[in-house]
């Protein structure tokens, strides 16, 4: 693993708002691959900028932008309080997603360290959803959804865009995506024609992979998820980890 160092900054979205973003460097010169890491609904907290750091970690230069920039910018919480969070989700939209996402690809693209032809997204729930946006508009190498909710039915038509390899994670136990909706994803991505690889953890819930969250994470499908979408991204991109 490299040393890292992080920072935050202000980004421009295309749609004349601002948003803070965490961002994690690695120590070493040279080229590095790039990497959106986009937010679940307790926002960019310290388990999601942990995130960040071991992506850093591994080599890329990762940017996790706040989401929830329009509605209540800087939100983030250890314990997710659906009386405060649904009100913040139910504001997002696609265009304000789409926007979000470009403006995070355009700074990482600007950097003189990141090689632009290896970008990468990945995300949780929301990010998950937000990661699939992104892969539809941006010229991602690979991007990776942990329990991506309400990509079915509406966001279906945009299975035909993706531009890179898609891997998707799921759990069988999640009661917020009914299996009905996976399978749709996954059927759109099939009748596409688009590289795409599917992982369900039958015995998980929604929210398995954030360790913060105690009632939901399992470690072991944590670590083999990860290890996964390390060797994934590895693959995809065409870059050497330092797993």
């Amino acid at each position: 693993m490299m040393q890292v160092r992080s920072s935050r900054i202000t980004v421009a979205a295309d749609d004349g708002t601002e948003m803070n973003a965490y961002v994690s460097y690695p120590a070493g010169d040279g080229q590095h691959p790039g990497i959106l890491v986009l937010q679940e609904a307790m926002g960019v907290n310290s388990q999601l900028r942990g995130v960040v750091d071991r992506y850093a970690a591994l080599g890329f230069v990762a940017i996790a932008p706040d989401l929830f920039h329009r509605v209540s910018p800087g939100y983030n919480a250890s314990t997710l309080e659906m009386d405060v969070v649904m009100p913040l989700i139910k504001a997002l939209t696609t265009d304000g997603m789409l926007a979000d996402v470009r403006a995070a690809h355009a700074w990482l693209v600007s950097q003189p360290n990141v090689d632009m032809q290896k970008t990468a997204a990945m995300g949780f729930c929301m990010g998950g959803r937000a990661t699939y946006l992104a892969n539809s508009v941006l010229p991602l190498a690979a991007a990776i959804s942990y329990y991506a909710g309400s990509v079915a039915p509406s966001l279906l038509d945009r299975a035909a865009s993706l531009h890179g390899p898609h891997l998707f994670f799921w759990g069988g136990k999640d009661t917020s995506i009914a299996p009905e909706q996976h399978r749709a994803v996954v059927d759109a991505l099939r009748e596409a024609g688009k590289s795409f690889v599917d992982v369900e953890f039958s015995e998980c819930n929604h929210g398995f992979f954030n360790e913060e969250w105690v009632e939901r994470y399992n470690a072991d499908a944590a670590r083999q998820s990860w290890a996964m979408g390390v060797a994934f991204l590895r693959d995809e991109l065409g870059v050497s980890l330092h797993a």
